[in-house]
């Protein structure tokens, strides 16, 4: 009974000290996203991405708890090994990836498929995080050798994902997430500057020979879709056939299980890429602002956090973690009402796939052991 007493004893304590609103909206979001999978799927027969997705919800859960109590600074003083495991694991998708929708981007285990960039993405955080810490404690963050050492860490990670597994919408995310961290770690306006005016100069060289015909028209087509794809059934296909479904919903929605295109499975990737459109035509409109709305409260609530944190490097990785889940959000979204391309990128805590489940509660875990240590160890000596 002793030790039964302890352990309830620590459990409450733990749940006094952690973030129970984030765990809260998090759990929501995942249990909504469960309800839209069962609907997505049943016209299969089958309900093994339900299964796959609760047990991937299980390893989450005791992530987000591990996460929370580590002291992250220990793991962050770590960051070369960090870098060389991410990029050791992205790189074996050279010899075990499997091509899912033209991305190498899986590993196999059975039935069981892992996508390596999802877990970088934590390692990422962590070390981008500690490294800008470090930079601007000693005053180094502004320094050329200080950018370009970031930056090639950045492309290390951008290029690999984009040269093994052809997946240019994972590295976007670490793009993204990298812009925003180091803009948010202190840096000077003129880097900004600097960088669009490269980007300016560039953007020809990458539009010819970096981007596939296939990108390319993938981006014309948010434009001019009538001349890049005449028939609807190229490119636009699945953005075409999503924007139905969401439009046949209107504002309240044809109800749970009454979806006519979701009921006949017409969306592609409909428990996955574009669950968006099963919201919009099973709960409308208000459906749409209610998922939107648990999103954002996801991403303000990391965004407080990282404020109130008395630890630079826990403010980073807090906005790390924001801008990783609004990037995501904002571009799935684009991607399935037509105003941004299909580039492969899930709905956080929604959409199905086991490998993201996992590495949204981690980040989140990492998110509430910063609010339950406001000034680590290593900050305080």
């Amino acid at each position: 009974m002793t030790a039964v007493k302890r352990f309830f004893d620590s459990l409450k304590s733990y749940l006094k000290r952690t973030d129970s609103l984030l765990l809260a909206l998090c759990l929501t979001c995942t249990v909504f996203g469960m309800v839209l999978i069962t609907s997505a799927i049943r016209y299969s027969g089958s309900l093994r991405s339900l299964y796959v997705q609760i047990g991937a919800l299980a390893i989450g859960l005791f992530l987000y708890f591990l996460f929370s109590v580590v002291d992250i600074d220990i793991i962050a003083a770590r960051w070369r090994l960090l870098t060389v495991f991410g990029l050791a694991l992205i790189l074996s998708l050279r010899w075990l990836g499997n091509a899912v929708g033209g991305n190498r981007a899986w590993i196999r285990f059975g039935g069981i498929g892992i996508q390596p960039a999802e877990f970088v993405k934590i390692s990422f955080i962590i070390t981008m995080g500690y490294l800008m810490t470090k930079l601007k404690d000693a005053d180094m963050l502004d320094r050329p050798s200080s950018i370009l050492f970031l930056g090639i860490l950045l492309m290390l990670h951008f290029g690999v994902i984009v040269a093994v597994s052809g997946d240019t919408g994972s590295a976007l995310v670490f793009l993204f997430i990298f812009v925003v961290m180091i803009f948010s770690a202190g840096i000077r306006l003129y880097w900004a500057a600097g960088a669009a005016a490269a980007l300016v100069l560039v953007a020809p060289y990458i539009w010819y020979y970096f981007l596939t015909d296939n990108y390319r028209n993938r981006i014309l087509a948010i434009f001019i879709p009538s001349q890049i794809d005449p028939t609807g059934r190229g490119v636009t296909w699945q953005t075409n056939l999503s924007k139905i479904a969401i439009a046949t919903g209107g504002v309240f929605g044809r109800g749970l299980f009454k979806g006519p295109q979701t009921q006949a499975g017409y969306i592609p990737l409909q428990s996955s890429d574009f669950i968006f459109s099963v919201v919009g035509e099973e709960f409308g409109v208000v459906g749409c602002v209610v998922v939107m709305g648990l999103l954002t409260a996801i991403i303000v609530r990391c965004v407080v956090i990282g404020l109130r944190s008395q630890s630079r490097m826990g403010a980073l990785c807090c906005i790390g973690v924001a801008a990783m889940v609004a990037f995501q959000t904002l571009e799935n979204v684009g991607m399935c009402i037509g105003v941004a391309p299909v580039i492969g990128l899930t709905l956080p805590f929604f959409s199905y796939g086991g490998s993201s489940i996992v590495t949204l509660y981690a980040a989140m875990g990492i998110v509430s052991g910063i609010k339950m240590r406001p000034r680590p160890t290593m900050f305080l000596r």
